[in-house]
């Protein structure tokens, strides 16, 4: 197997890894309020999401930015939580370029996050100066965006089903969906670390 599927499958495989399930959550709330006509808007969020992945990963590389992990931890489902309570507040609101830009915004600092969440692992498989990091950097961002997508898509599908078929409307879909997402992730919150630790 050559370097580039190497870390493109390690890329993959950390989307997909349902141990660590928060991407998955995350990309799921992310997705849930749009329909298949709105796959461009989509898209572009899940790579803004790539993008700021990367960028943390970037830094954290390079020694520029340095967070404790306890922290990280605790911040990635606390985005997952504002993405979710996001949909369940603005359902059935009409500025769609302005809550896009909100969102867009948004979806970039949650990468950044989550990425730096991924930092240390990825910095100790990795061996090498900061530059010699890069180009594997890279593909393993590939692997994260193709993983993104291929979620969006199935998230999109159940959508487009659970509306056909079931006759689900919209907003009932982003409700049980995002009400979904909240009962996962506060639990996660709840039992974090942060909370036995004494700074």
């Amino acid at each position: 197997m050559s370097e580039f599927w190497i870390y493109f499958e390690i890329g993959w495989k950390h989307v997909l890894d349902i141990k660590g399930y928060d991407h998955l959550l995350f990309l799921i709330a992310l997705t849930v309020p749009y329909v298949f006509k709105d796959w461009k808007k989509v898209l572009l969020l899940v790579s803004i999401f790539t993008i700021g992945h990367t960028l943390a990963l970037l830094l954290s590389v390079f020694e520029i930015v340095a967070i404790k992990t306890i922290f990280v931890e605790f911040l990635i489902p606390i985005t997952i939580l504002i993405t979710a309570l996001f949909n369940l507040f603005s359902i059935g609101k009409s500025s769609k370029n302005e809550s896009l830009n909100l969102v867009g915004f948004l979806t970039l600092f949650f990468g950044l996050i989550h990425g730096l969440g991924f930092s240390n692992y990825f910095k100790a498989i990795l061996s090498g100066s900061a530059l010699d990091k890069v180009n594997p950097l890279l593909e393993f961002a590939l692997g994260i965006e193709a993983a993104q997508i291929t979620i969006v898509l199935l998230v999109l599908i159940l959508s487009l089903m659970a509306q056909s078929f079931f006759r689900f409307s919209k907003r009932d879909f982003v409700l049980i969906s995002s009400a979904f997402v909240i009962g996962v992730v506060v639990p996660l919150l709840i039992e974090n670390e942060i909370w036995k630790t004494n700074f």
